[in-house]
Formats: C-alpha cells, structure tokens, sequence
C-alpha cells in the first residue's frame, strides 16, 4: 500500500497521523531487512569450506566445488545488497536464484525413508520456502523508505 494511500486510510478512520518522517513505524521495515539479510550473510561464509563443499558433493550437486561457493557468493552479495536496501530488487533477486536450487537439491524430504530425518529436511525445506516469500516481497515492493535506495531515488524519510 502506498504511503498517501495508508495515510487517507489513518485519516479516515479518524487518525492522526504525523509526517512519515516523524513516523517511528518507518524504521520496521529496515529491522525486518537486517532480521531477514542476517542468515544469508552470516550463511555465506560456510560456502567457502570443504566441509560444506563435500556435503553439497555428497548431495549430488553437480560441479559442487563451483556451485556451493557461487552460492555462497549470491547469499552474500544478496544478504548485503538488502541489509543495506542498496539495489535491494537486485539483491532479492540473487537471494531467489540462491533459494530455489538450494532448497530443491539439499533438502527434499519426499526421498527420505527415516522419519526424523525426513521431519527435519521438511523443516528445512519449509524455511527456505519462506524465506523465498520474504525475498520475492523485497523483489516487488523494495527496500522502503529508510533504505539506500529511497536515498538514491530522493524518497529517503
């Protein structure tokens, strides 16, 4: 929802409302940025390991020594550009490149015959699968007002 569409909501429902620079509420969706960004870049860097490499490897991810740390690369890159809300669509978008061959590849729970495991994959599973919703939202709506990119674009509160 727009801002001046939220404030003619506040307003008629008898409201008041201050200026959205004055408003508290405006430094929610920069926490939720830092809440969300913070597994992909704390993540990031176990990319890099052999340990992580040879799981990936064991997993049947092709070429793994190549593609866990450009994963480690797009979660990093991606995590950054949204904890920053720098080019955050871009980052988002990095963010779903990662999350979607990560989550089908590493966790598919539907081949798995011992039921805890199978339990803990679907978790797993399932948290990607959210975190993919949160990635795709900053895909659409962007960074919001208290980001670089509204100080970028002259829109900074």
């Amino acid at each position: 929802m727009s801002t001046e569409l939220a404030v003619a909501a506040e307003k008629s429902l008898g409201r008041a409302t201050a200026p959205e620079s004055q408003d508290p509420r405006r430094f929610l969706v920069p926490v939720g940025r830092a809440l969300f960004a913070s597994i992909f870049v704390l993540a990031s860097f176990g990319h890099f390991s052999k340990q992580t490499i040879d799981f990936a490897a064991s997993q049947g991810v092709p070429l793994a020594s190549l593609a866990v740390p450009l994963s480690g690369v797009l979660s990093l890159a991606g995590g950054l550009s949204i904890l920053l809300g720098y080019r955050a669509r871009i980052g988002a978008a990095l963010l779903v490149l990662f999350l979607v061959p990560v989550t089908l590849s590493l966790h598919p729970f539907w081949g798995i015959s011992d039921p805890a495991a199978a339990q803990l994959q679907q978790i797993m599973f399932m948290k990607n699968v959210s975190m993919l919703g949160g990635a795709l939202m900053i895909a659409w709506f962007g960074a919001g007002p208290v980001s670089l990119d509204a100080r970028r674009e002259g829109r900074a509160s």
